[in-house]
């Protein structure tokens, strides 16, 4: 059964020009226009990320002074709720310290992960400002340290722990969290990564343990490297199949009208096809399967730019 899907509006992230020279100006009004401009758009969460990209350097005392103005500031002019994105634990502390839950309602921690440093202390935030939290469940403990999850299995059992470890230390009830199954770039995918993840959202929803839990993906990570004019109905044709693998958040940019396409439309149909290309055939190693899944969907982008002239 699809769900609902919610959309976490991206433009507050300095990856985009506009975050990034309101960021440099410390321009309030300007992180005001890009909220309302989300939520008008249809976006029902704002994430924020204060963080440096490769055109930007920040360094992190900066974010730590400007949380307290920016949150605020969104704040007056909306009350959709911000999800506050840093790997960072005193990102989150200063973030969720300058938040009225009373404007905007539970927050939302993004993320936690095996990776994170002072994980403890992320997990003690979330239940100190009770919220809701994303749990990356693409990477797993590992001996020695941390490492990707290869198969759809293995980030079932990531997603398990953290929904157990969640609701033993941070007293989080199923809906309250957000499981990230990764999404990789489809265009250079090599190894069938975008499979896993929609397998594992089937694995997860499939499982009763994880009744209520949410699903959610990053979007803009899925058509990067893809022709620009083709990107805007791939990332809707993996929506169609995302929500029918359980998918009902996305973080995505709200101009782009983000939703699924018709189960029947044709860009779903030649995804589909070519996701299949990457599943391994008999005697064959994934990265035969996601070498040939790579130039399926290569096909696909060359096929729609010719339509388009």
């Amino acid at each position: 059964m699809n769900r609902p899907l919610h959309i976490i509006g991206e433009l507050m992230n300095n990856s985009y020009a506009r975050a990034r020279k309101a960021f440099v100006n410390r321009d309030l009004k300007g992180y005001q226009a890009l909220a309302q401009l989300q939520v008008h758009g249809g976006a029902e969460y704002l994430d924020l990320n204060l963080d440096g990209t490769q055109a930007l350097q920040v360094r992190r005392e900066e974010m730590l002074a400007f949380l307290p103005e920016v949150v605020p500031a969104i704040q007056e002019v909306t009350s959709a709720p911000i999800c506050f994105d840093n790997p960072w634990v005193e990102y989150h502390r200063v973030a969720l310290q300058s938040y009225d839950r009373t404007k905007g309602g539970a927050p939302i921690l993004n993320s936690i992960a095996a990776s994170r440093e002072r994980l403890d202390e992320m997990i003690d935030l979330v239940r100190e400002f009770d919220t809701m939290v994303v749990v990356m469940a693409s990477e797993t403990f590992a001996p020695g340290g941390t490492a990707q999850c290869m198969n759809p299995q293995d980030a079932h059992r990531a997603a398990k722990h953290f929904v157990e470890l969640l609701a033993v230390k941070a007293g989080r009830r199923n809906d309250q969290i957000l499981i990230d199954p990764g999404l990789a770039p489809v265009g250079a995918d090599t190894y069938g990564l975008v499979n896993i993840g929609l397998d594992a959202m089937r694995l997860i929803r499939a499982d009763p343990d994880f009744e209520g839990v949410h699903m959610v993906v990053g979007l803009s990570n899925f058509a990067w490297g893809t022709p620009k004019g083709v990107r805007v109905e791939l990332e809707k044709a993996y929506l169609t199949l995302g929500t029918g693998a359980g998918l009902d958040f996305a973080i995505a940019n709200p101009e782009k009208s983000p939703a699924p396409l018709p189960h029947d439309h044709p860009m779903v149909a030649k995804l589909r096809e070519a996701l299949e290309e990457g599943r391994p055939r008999e005697g064959e190693t994934h990265e035969i399967a996601g070498f040939r899944q790579v130039e399926a969907i290569m096909a696909v982008c060359h096929e729609a730019q010719a339509a388009d002239f």
